[in-house]
This record gives C-alpha cells, sequence and structure tokens, in this order.
C-alpha cells in the first residue's frame, strides 16, 4: 500500500468513528463531566485491566474523597489504599498518590502539558499521558491503551506479538496516523468505546461495527487471531500459611495485621503475617504474642490468581490472651473486625474478614 492509500484508509477510519461516536458512543461517564486532567488522570489509571462497570462506584468514592491533586497528595497513603480495596493491582493506587505528590511539589499542583513532562510524572505512561492530553486539553496526541491495540490491530490486520517492540511501534504508527487534527476528544473516546463494547476481546460484534467492511479479521475471519498473543510466561503457584491472630472479646475482637513490604505481593497493604508452614507461624506466635489460649485451627485455604502465578493461603487461627504482645506501630496493626480502621487490605483478607463477621466471630 502506498503512503497516499494508507492516509485515506486512515482518514476513512477516523471519519467512520468519529459518525459511530456520535450515535452510539458514551457520554456519560462520571470522569467525562468536568474533564480535569486530574480527573481523567484518576480514571485512566483505575481503568487499567479493569471495567467501566466495575470503576464507576471507586471513581467516585475517590473522587468524593480526594477531589484535587492536592488532597490526594496530601493524604495518609493507608486511606489511598483503602479506597482502592477490591480494585486489584495495588502499585497503581500507590503510583497514582507519588504521581499526585509530584505533581503538586514540582508543577505547582498543575498538570503539565508537555507529554514528555507527564510521562516523566510516576506511574504514567505514553498512552496514559495522551488521554490525559487529548481528554482534557483537546490536544492531538494519539493513545495505545488495551482496546485500542486490539481495534487497530483487527481493522488494519497488525498481527504478532503485541508486547514486542515491533509489533508495538507499527501499532503506534497506525494510532497517529488515525488520530485527527480535530475532534480529538470524541475520536479518543471514541476508539476506545469501540474496544470495549463492539470489538470485544471474545465475541466481537462485527455485524454492528462501522470498521466491518474493511477490517483484515472480520474480511479475513481472523477475529482470533488478532491481535496476537503475547508471549506468556510459565505460571507457577505459590503457598504459604496465614496467621489469624485474635485478641479481645466477641465485641472488640481484633486480628494482628502487618504491612506489607512495598516491593512485591500486596505492596504497602495489610495482612496477617505469613510463614512457610504451621510449625514456623505457631512458633512465631509463642516468641512474639505469648503461648496461645487456644489450639490451632485451620481455617478454609484461600485462592487467588495474579497475573502470572496462582497463590494458596492456609489460614490457621489462634486465640491470644487480651491485650497481650505487639503494640501497635508503623509496621504492626491490631484490626478491630466490628469498628475497622481505614487501611488498605487485600481483596482476599477482606472477604476472609466478612466470612469471620458472618460465622459470628467479630
Amino acid at each position: 500500500m502506498t503512503e497516499h492509500a494508507g492516509n485515506e484508509v486512515a482518514r476513512q477510519f477516523t471519519q467512520r468513528l468519529l459518525t459511530w461516536f456520535e450515535r452510539h458512543g458514551r457520554k456519560g461517564l462520571p470522569w467525562q463531566v468536568n474533564p480535569t486532567p486530574y480527573r481523567v488522570w484518576v480514571s485512566e489509571v483505575m481503568l487499567q485491566q479493569t471495567q467501566v462497570a466495575t470503576v464507576i462506584p471507586y471513581f467516585e468514592r475517590f473522587l468524593a474523597r480526594f477531589p484535587s491533586v492536592q488532597e490526594l497528595a496530601a493524604a495518609p497513603p493507608d486511606e489511598v489504599l483503602h479506597l482502592w480495596t477490591g480494585l486489584g493491582y495495588y502499585a497503581r493506587g500507590r503510583n497514582l498518590q507519588a504521581g499526585a505528590r509530584a505533581v503538586v511539589a514540582k508543577h505547582g499542583g498543575e498538570f503539565p502539558q508537555e507529554l514528555e513532562a507527564l510521562i516523566a510524572l510516576p506511574g504514567i505512561g505514553r498512552s496514559t499521558a495522551g488521554a490525559i492530553l487529548a481528554l482534557s486539553f483537546g490536544q492531538r496526541q494519539p493513545i495505545l491503551d488495551g482496546n485500542v491495540k486490539r481495534v487497530l490491530a483487527r481493522v488494519f490486520g497488525i498481527a504478532g506479538d503485541p508486547g514486542s517492540p515491533s509489533v508495538v511501534a507499527a501499532l503506534w504508527a497506525q494510532s497517529d496516523l488515525c488520530t485527527p487534527t480535530g475532534q480529538v476528544r470524541d475520536y479518543t473516546q471514541g476508539i476506545m468505546d469501540l474496544g470495549a463494547t463492539v470489538c470485544t476481546r471474545t465475541q466481537p460484534l462485527c455485524t454492528v461495527c462501522p470498521m466491518s467492511a474493511d477490517c483484515v479479521a472480520a474480511r479475513e475471519g481472523r477475529q482470533a487471531e488478532l491481535p496476537g498473543r503475547k508471549q506468556r510466561r510459565p505460571r507457577t503457584s505459590r503457598e504459604a500459611t496465614l496467621l489469624i491472630a485474635q485478641s479481645g472479646t466477641k465485641e472488640s475482637l481484633a486480628v494482628l495485621l502487618e504491612r506489607r513490604p512495598a516491593p512485591g505481593v500486596w505492596g504497602g497493604l495489610w495482612s496477617p503475617p505469613q510463614f512457610e508452614s504451621e510449625f514456623a507461624a505457631l512458633d512465631w506466635c509463642r516468641r512474639e504474642l505469648g503461648e496461645p489460649e487456644s489450639a490451632m485451627e485451620q481455617l478454609a485455604t484461600i485462592h487467588h490468581a495474579f497475573t502470572h502465578f496462582d497463590l494458596r493461603l492456609h489460614p490457621v487461627r489462634v486465640r491470644c490472651k487480651p491485650g497481650m504482645g505487639v503494640h501497635e506501630n508503623d509496621g504492626r496493626l491490631w484490626y478491630r473486625l466490628s469498628a475497622p480502621p481505614r487501611v488498605g487490605l487485600p481483596q482476599p483478607i477482606r472477604q476472609l474478614f466478612e466470612r469471620l463477621i458472618a460465622d459470628g466471630d467479630g
């Protein structure tokens, strides 16, 4: 295809997309109301690997508590992660606050309008920076999130591992070619919407897609093949014993939690201590808390899937004497089940505590 022909195909793609967006695009999402750079940024980070329907209530609660970048920057990290609990990929929440603090410290609380300056902020990559500039300021900036990659790979037949440098470069070049100089907000939202609602990963709705007549994947029946599959790491599994050390009466029952180290699984969140075995858990309990009041009780195993591995946690419960043992500090706290503090918990741990309460243990 000549350069002129390629430009014409891209122009037709863009026009069809804008026409489709005018009729069918999503225009009432919370972050589309008053699309300031801060609101767009929070929504873009939350939407990474997370569905719109899941994100909406989290976004609304987050913005109600942190309506400005200054308030997010000044907030206790535990409160940020508390409001993130359940969204997963918690590094996003930590990076969001780190980015807010950088905006306040380096840019006086105003988001920069230069692509390179945005990319320099913690947790903001090229596509997120482009979306902020396009949706907030109307700047002509291409984006390449997961939905956009899928649309472009299928329509223009861009095959290969979508994580490889050559394919990524081809997708960025096509995204740039298709991004118009006008109606940038509509185009940017439209291509994300098309991928999310029509050109879906499985069972795409090709019969109602505005691109189907000229789409390589639809024409050649390659919807399952495009985009290509990333080279995946071998999936592994991990196991650990989770010590549920309880103290207090039924009305004031509390569980000992530790803050997880920032790098690694559930970084910065609070969780019961983990050990390699029940023996190691009980030995630690005796050294740190004293002899338990009750025998160790096994609870139902927790199964949790991460991106590259499966985790199996084997909770064991012991009851400790009220008031004994570890004092609260920056790394440990007694989590009262009936009046929980506002700290970030991994979703499986929050669900475990909800089960304990439902069973009459809280």
